[in-house]
């Protein structure tokens, strides 16, 4: 009889400890499902907050195409009256007989006013630098050069006109003390060739060009 009684209660105290393991097993569940429920609205909060940030972004994106799409039309829009005033000015200078660099002039001080700059530009201006530099086009307030070309057929000639633009930038700056504000190279007549090398040369030096019309260089030999 003793052993049958320690057998039972053997076999109870066994199952008081399945008893408080399935217990512990309910708590430990509990806590993970209130874990869970936690972290699934923290990260309700996050998608919210990044759903709101990604609006922001999208509006912020709308306005900045809607503002890249204003300075397009207003670049087109300066294009066409540049275009306009080189015809006209081109017109006018083949019906009085003006200078190449005096219709350049024009072009600048209308681009300055575009910036709200009211500026004296002067044409055929000779800097007292190490000798006398003579510049096509000059403004000394902001200080302004600009080189021109009635037409240009080879690299070779644009390069050499670039080198004298640059060389006249320098020579401005030593007379005057100032930073240039702009440099501008104006040619009438290139090839497309000239044109896309002096594209180029004009991003890489931070020159502002004026081209007046593109040539077909066959036609020079027909």
């Amino acid at each position: 009889k003793d052993e049958d009684f320690r057998y039972e209660v053997m076999g109870l105290l066994g199952y008081k400890e399945i008893i408080d393991e399935i217990r512990q097993l309910r708590r430990d569940f509990n806590e993970f499902v209130k874990l869970s429920e936690e972290r699934w609205k923290e990260n309700e909060k996050r998608w919210e907050e990044n759903n709101r940030r990604w609006e922001e972004n999208n509006k912020r994106w709308e306005e900045n195409n809607r503002r890249w799409e204003e300075n397009n039309k207003k670049w087109e829009e300066n294009q066409r009256v540049i275009r306009w005033l080189m015809v006209a000015l081109q017109e006018l200078k083949y019906a009085v007989g003006v200078g190449f660099e005096f219709y350049t002039a024009f072009v600048i001080k209308y681009i300055l006013k575009q910036k709200g700059i009211d500026a004296d530009i002067r044409t055929h201006v000779n800097l007292p630098v190490d000798g006398y530099k003579e510049v096509d086009v000059f403004c000394d307030d902001p200080l302004i050069v600009a080189e021109t070309s009635l037409s240009l057929r080879s690299i070779e000639e644009a390069e050499k006109k670039i080198e004298k633009l640059e060389l006249a930038a320098r020579s401005a700056e030593k007379l005057t003390g100032k930073k240039i504000f702009m440099k501008f190279f104006s040619v009438e007549f290139a090839t497309k060739e000239v044109i896309e090398f002096l594209r180029e040369k004009a991003q890489e030096k931070n020159i502002e060009l004026i081209i007046g019309r593109e040539i077909d260089v066959s036609s020079l030999f027909i």
